[in-house]
């Protein structure tokens, strides 16, 4: 049965509240092996989930929106409350349902509040999680699907698996631990993937990709920031419009490119090709010695190393670079616009 719970609930009307005292301003217990699925749903408040918590129950937390106001009443939060937001909590159908939801798009945010969710619950839960401004955070969730978007905040996720989608309009991406299939995005922050393994999508409009300890097939992507890799396996597909490309212990296959600068890349396996191509910064290329590959390299000035050319049947100058290597095999395509080209054997 769906309940407009009194907004006096869990509020001691007697003396002062202070916003940094984090106390919930409402609980709701329930039977965590009855709820499989979860909507919660906010304006500027932040959203944490966690999951196999022991007691299942939802806390509700009311604070004043605006910094400033170190103290307030309690009497004027519940009147700011009750002013600005419908606040709705139902337990049904294997499903819970909490929504603070603005009466009007006119509010005054300096003199309300917001409202943010904290739940605890079974593991098995899948979330379905909206915050027009906070931080959303999930930790130990092995729902069929994990959904959830924030207009401003930062995504932190941990053990995660199945169907994951999550999206920020401008802040931090965190992912750690998580697996399965994975789609992360925001317009303006940076991301931190590691530990994690699966089908993973990474995308961010201007910021940072740090990639650690990651395992499956790779598409990160940024428009603006560097890209730093470190002991990726599988499938790694990374490309950003402007920054510097570094990679190290890459195992696997590698497509890496950027628009204007350097890309430097140290793979330690092969997998099934190697592509690095940059229009203006120079590229540095590790691969594993004695392996057998196809050559074929373009730049401004090629060097090679360390015995990279040993046992090469082809034709190689200052500008090209086309070819066999221990009898050919992996091909392996680098080009750079305008950059030199350095390539070398370990």
């Amino acid at each position: 049965m769906k309940a407009l719970y009194s907004l006096a609930l869990g509020l001691a009307l007697a003396g002062g509240l202070r916003a940094q005292d984090a106390k919930p301003y409402l609980v709701k217990d329930f039977d965590a092996a009855a709820v499989s699925a979860a909507r919660l749903e906010t304006a500027g408040g932040n959203i944490s989930v966690q999951g196999d918590a022991g007691n299942a129950r939802l806390e509700v937390y009311v604070q004043p929106s605006n910094g400033r106001d170190k103290t307030i009443s309690a009497e004027e939060l519940k009147q700011r409350l009750e002013r600005d937001f419908d606040l709705s909590i139902d337990v049904s159908g294997g499903k819970i349902t909490a929504i603070a939801k603005p009466k009007s798009n006119r509010i005054n945010w300096n003199k309300s509040v917001s409202v943010s969710f904290k739940l605890y619950a079974s593991s098995r839960l899948s979330t379905d999680l909206s915050t027009s401004g906070g931080n959303i955070s999930l930790d130990n969730l092995s729902g069929s699907k994990q959904q959830f978007r924030t207009s401003g905040g930062n995504l932190h996720v941990n053990r995660l698996s199945g169907d994951i989608h999550g999206s920020t309009s401008g802040g931090n991406v965190h992912m750690n631990q998580c697996s399965d299939k994975i789609d992360l995005s925001t317009s303006g922050g940076n991301i931190h993937a590691e530990n994690s393994k699966g089908t993973i999508k990474l995308s961010t409009s201007g910021g940072n990709l740090v990639l650690s300890a990651l395992d499956g097939k790779i598409d990160a992507g940024t428009s603006g920031g560097n890209v730093e890799g470190t002991d990726v396996s599988g499938e790694l597909i990374t490309s950003t419009s402007g920054g510097n490309v570094r990679l190290k212990d890459i195992k696997g296959s590698l497509r890496a490119s950027t628009s204007g600068g350097g890309i430097s890349a140290e793979i330690s396996s092969l997998g099934e090709y190697v592509k690095l191509d940059n229009s203006g910064g120079n590229i540095s290329l590790v691969l594993p010695q004695g392996k057998g590959m196809n050559l074929n390299l373009r730049g401004e000035k090629i060097k090679a190393e360390n015995g990279a050319l040993n046992n090469f049947s082809g034709s190689a100058d200052e500008n090209n670079i086309k070819g066999t290597v221990n009898g050919g095999g992996v091909p392996v395509d680098v080009r750079s616009g305008g950059g030199r080209i350095n390539l070398s054997v370990r």
